[in-house]
C-alpha cells in the first residue's frame, strides 16, 4: 500500500526543481529566437547592399572606359534602406585591363556591407 506522502503528489521541491528545468528550456527557445531574428536582418542587409553592388557593377561595365578614370560615389535606396557606394579603379599588371572596386555601404555608416571587383578591357 502506498504511503500517505507519496500519495499526495510532489513534494515542493520537486515542484522548484521542475519548474528550474523548465524556465532553463523555455529560456534557450527565447535565445535561439532572438539569434534567429538577428541573423535574418543581417542576411536581408547583406542581400540588399549586394543587389546595391550589382547594379552600380552593371553600370560600371557599361559605362564608357574612360569614364571609369575618375573615381565616384554615389547613393541608392533599395528595399527602402539608403545606401552609399563608392567606385574606385586601379591598374592592372595587365596594361589592357582596369580592375574596377565597388563597395556599398548603409547610410551614416562606415562599415561595407558588400564589395564587388569587376575587370574592364581598356581600348588598344
Amino acid at each position: 500500500m502506498a504511503s500517505a506522502s507519496s500519495a499526495a503528489g510532489f513534494s515542493l521541491i520537486e515542484m522548484l526543481v521542475a519548474l528550474a528545468v523548465f524556465a532553463l528550456a523555455v529560456l534557450g527557445l527565447l535565445n535561439l529566437a532572438g539569434e534567429s531574428t538577428r541573423t535574418a536582418v543581417a542576411i536581408e542587409e547583406r542581400m540588399l547592399a549586394a543587389v546595391v553592388a550589382d547594379n552600380v557593377a552593371v553600370d560600371a561595365a557599361t559605362l564608357d572606359v574612360r569614364a571609369l578614370a575618375d573615381d565616384a560615389r554615389g547613393s541608392e535606396v533599395a528595399g527602402g534602406v539608403a545606401w552609399h557606394w563608392t567606385r574606385s579603379t586601379t591598374p592592372t599588371a595587365d596594361p589592357s585591363l582596369l580592375r574596377v572596386d565597388i563597395a556599398v555601404s548603409p547610410a551614416g555608416e562606415a562599415r561595407v556591407a558588400a564589395e564587388v571587383s569587376l575587370f574592364r578591357s581598356l581600348p588598344r
